[in-house]
């Protein structure tokens, strides 16, 4: 009976093992496979890559929307750090800057969060309260930047969606390409927003993909 349960325990530890190290593929495969190509990707693809049956994915996260929550929880939480320096800064147009220069930065670099940020797509009741926090520090930044008369009057939150959607276009041979390329655009729209703008010398420009085939 003692050799029966040692067996025993030896195959559920290396079932557990197997079932942690699936999770963890999943999860790797998905992150790289959303902010490759945004968060069209079926499961069953995710599935394929990570070398496992579909339903091994449905096993670990029960929904896509759950997938998707975990898959990003990092970049959430670097998100909701960004927009709290904002908030946390003394004069909220040096906020505001930041807030909007980081951002870009960040979803210059991963296209699926920044879909799962701005989407209205159905997302996990964390990810969701975590994103909706966020949002709510992002206005209370937006209000006190216009109260000081430095945001102009009709901006909108949508607006820094729009910016982050026309972000997420830039196509570059290489990463610091993209982020260069987006600190330099997120120059222009920091003018744009600014209650009165003062022309400043932008970052450099750098060589775009006018294609995907280029």
């Amino acid at each position: 009976m003692a050799k029966v349960r040692e067996v025993t325990t030896q195959v559920v530890a290396k079932l557990r093992s197997d079932a942690r190290d699936n999770r963890a593929r999943i999860l790797a495969v998905a992150r790289l496979a959303f902010a490759a190509e945004g968060l069209d990707v079926p499961i069953r693809e995710i599935a394929r890559r990570a070398e496992v049956g579909v339903a091994t994915v449905y096993r670990h996260f029960h929904t896509k929307e759950a997938l998707l929550s975990e898959a990003f929880a990092e970049q959430m939480a670097s998100c909701s750090a960004i927009v709290e320096e904002g908030v946390s800064a003394t004069d909220p147009w040096d906020g505001f800057c930041l807030v909007i220069e980081k951002l870009m930065e960040m979803h210059a670099l991963d296209r699926g969060f920044a879909r799962a940020f701005t989407s209205e797509l159905p997302q996990a009741a964390d990810f969701a309260a975590d994103r909706d926090r966020t949002l709510r520090l992002l206005l209370e930044l937006v209000r006190r930047a216009k109260e000081a008369g430095l945001l102009r009057q009709d901006f909108v939150l949508d607006d820094i969606s729009l910016a982050l959607m026309a972000n997420e276009g830039i196509r570059a041979e290489s990463p610091e390409t993209r982020v260069a390329a987006s600190r330099r655009f997120a120059a222009l729209m920091i003018q744009s927003f600014q209650a009165n703008p003062v022309p400043t010398t932008l970052p450099p420009a750098v060589r775009l993909l006018l294609s995907r085939g280029q």
